[in-house]
């Protein structure tokens, strides 16, 4: 039986029905999913109690696997697999963490609108987060369609952003928290990295915004004048037109495109505990050439 996809917002996203996620899946199968994710840029799976190997496995279908940034500091101790993103409120022992962890200070930078992995060379394609474990209210993620926010753009703004070059880096964006808390290591790994402002999504064929928290200059201009149009940028790709709001509940997995959308995580009571697990699509290749890098 073929996938059933029902649009959830007017713009993008769509929510899949008549699969499991635990089984393996078929050529064709794997190619109505493609289809849908370039279509819709954000899938939603309901009722699919998957755990990591099956999670990774599945995710493993549409390209290679990145592996956690927190493996940067020497002294991490993991609570998942190296190739799962902890998305959650807790340490490696599944205690919530307290108020002034850095793990969860570092962690409220996810509330920002951001596009994950823009901070490296090889950015990210697809995100697919898992909710194991969610707060009795609150904690919902929210994406906008950059897509849709480049077709509104008036065309002198187009005009002028086409070809720049933006710089990314965790350091950027939760500077903008008042978080600093980085070992040496980590930060001689978070050099800022060169990223299209507008890209050509590949799935669709449709220009979009790239746009992320992690940027923060723009190459060949001023850094005030900088941030003060990418803070523009973002206001106005994020305005409730362009954006859909998912409540979670627990067994959902919902599989988000990073080259066409941005998306935050909001508010949840910290007591209560929020597991959500996420694997990361490498786009196995950078958004600017080498040549244009510098």
């Amino acid at each position: 039986m073929s996938i059933t996809v029902t649009q959830l917002h007017p713009l993008f996203v769509g929510e899949i029905g008549n699969i499991d996620l635990r089984q393996p899946l078929d050529p064709d199968t794997t190619a109505a999913l493609s289809a849908a994710i370039n279509q819709h840029g954000v899938l939603v799976f309901h009722d699919q109690p998957i755990d990591d190997a099956q999670q990774q496995a599945f995710s493993r279908n549409f390209g290679e696997l990145e592996t956690t940034v927190r493996a940067y500091r020497a002294d991490f101790v993991p609570r998942l697999d190296i190739h799962m993103a902890d998305i959650s409120n807790l340490d490696e022992n599944n205690r919530v963490l307290p108020p002034n962890d850095r793990r969860r200070l570092n962690a409220l930078g996810n509330r920002l609108w951001h596009s994950d992995s823009s901070f490296k060379r090889v950015p990210a394609r697809f995100s697919l987060l898992s909710a194991r474990t969610i707060p009795n209210e609150g904690g919902e993620t929210q994406f906008a369609d950059m897509r849709a926010a480049w077709d509104a753009l008036p065309d002198k703004m187009k005009a002028r952003v086409e070809g720049m070059i933006c710089e990314h880096t965790q350091l950027f964006s939760r500077a903008r928290i008042g978080f600093t808390d980085w070992a040496p290591e980590e930060r001689a790994k978070m050099a800022p990295v060169p990223q299209l402002l507008v890209r050509t999504h590949p799935g669709s064929g449709r220009k979009s915004l790239y746009l992320s928290s992690h940027a923060g200059r723009i190459q060949g201009m001023e850094e005030p004048e900088a941030r003060m149009l990418l803070l523009d940028l973002n206001e106005f790709a994020t305005q409730p037109q362009f954006v859909y709001t998912h409540t979670w509940r627990v067994g959902d997995l919902v599989m988000w495109d990073n080259r066409c959308t941005m998306h935050r995580a909001r508010e949840y009571d910290e007591s209560q505990v929020r597991d959500m697990h996420r694997t990361t699509v490498s786009d196995g290749k950078p958004t600017v050439a080498a040549d244009r890098a510098a």
